[in-house]
């Protein structure tokens, strides 16, 4: 294996924590198979990004610099990427999972005709083969894959490896792709990118979760589960029952529908356990289910269960983490 290739994402001038995952997973490939990493950075100011990526593990870091990629577009890093890929160095590429990512893993894959795997939750190497690993039918079956074509391209699912540990010594090799686009040949235009809320958790890094559903019985006492949240230092999800009664916003929906997750812990909060929620919270590494109907699916999934009204739960849980963390 000559090379691996991390496409790598930014958030607030660093790089994201399922970037660091994935520059790790290539780290531990690469020195394996005695091959090399490098990884790529699309945007705006992407001088910190790219010395951070040298410390966690790349030998070098190919760049596309321009304050008009400050925002994503897809057409504009899907055609880099793929001026970035078509060297023909890249056995395989790496990226962790996202909104944005799930786009642009599916159109290189068409762009470059090779295998694509999604929501990687494991990756060995057999014999000459790399297999992933990947959870179906909400997590209920696993399904091991190999991928057809140079380079292959897999998604890894947040939270579930390990990135490197920072090495402020080791500094990778940074060099501009030396490709740019034209922005009178694009088709799409971002307009305005809007941010969310300061200071909140985001759901698919988030290593702790405490999320609401129908239970709740309206968005006014949310306040509940936001404050265990705080306590927690958790993000705040939601499921589609929640969501589509216009009680919490979209970006806070865990589902099928709505955000696949992989935390630490799960507390779900009022949730029944419908099949579309636990697709996307199944493979969570620990389940706490509160819920007042001791039938609830929910609770044949959840590792630890409490049958009780939330409304009393929630308050007394708070206090006790609030004492167990002073």
């Amino acid at each position: 294996m000559s090379m691996i290739w991390v496409y790598l994402e930014t958030s607030g001038g660093s790089l994201t924590k399922g970037s660091l995952e994935a520059l790790g997973e290539a780290r531990r490939l690469a020195d394996a198979a005695g091959g090399s990493v490098c990884g790529l950075l699309i945007g705006a100011d992407l001088g910190n990004p790219a010395t951070q990526a040298g410390h966690f593990g790349a030998d070098k870091v190919v760049t596309v610099e321009d304050a008009a990629f400050a925002d994503f577009n897809l057409e504009v890093h899907t055609r880099l990427a793929v001026k970035a890929l078509g060297g023909g160095e890249a056995m395989l590429v790496l990226m962790s999972v996202s909104t944005h990512t799930r786009e642009l893993a599916a159109r290189l894959a068409a762009n470059l005709g090779v295998g694509l795997a999604v929501d990687c939750i494991g990756l060995e190497r057999e014999g000459d083969e790399l297999v992933f690993k990947r959870p179906l039918y909400g997590g209920k079956v696993y399904q091991e894959v190999t991928l057809a074509g140079a380079p292959g391209i897999a998604l890894l699912r947040p939270n579930n490896f390990e990135a490197a540990p920072e090495d402020t010594g080791r500094a990778a090799e940074v060099t501009p792709l030396g490709e740019t686009v034209d922005a009178g040949d694009l088709k799409l235009a971002v307009k305005e990118a809007v941010a969310a809320a300061v200071g909140k958790v985001s759901l698919t890094e988030a290593t702790v979760i405490v999320s609401g559903g129908r239970g709740m019985k309206g968005p006014e006492h949310f306040n509940l589960v936001e404050d265990l949240a705080a306590t927690l230092g958790a993000a705040v999800g939601a499921s589609r029952a929640a969501v589509d009664a216009g009680w919490r916003e979209h970006p806070e929906q865990v589902g099928q529908t709505g955000k696949t997750v992989s935390p630490v812990l799960y507390i779900a909060c009022g949730i029944s356990g419908a099949i579309q929620h636990l697709a996307g919270m199944s493979s969570s590494r620990f389940i706490v289910a509160i819920n007042k109907d001791p039938d609830a699916p929910i609770f044949k999934l959840a590792d630890y269960g409490i049958v009780g009204d939330l409304f009393e739960v929630l308050p007394l849980l708070n206090e006790e983490f609030k004492q167990a963390l002073a």
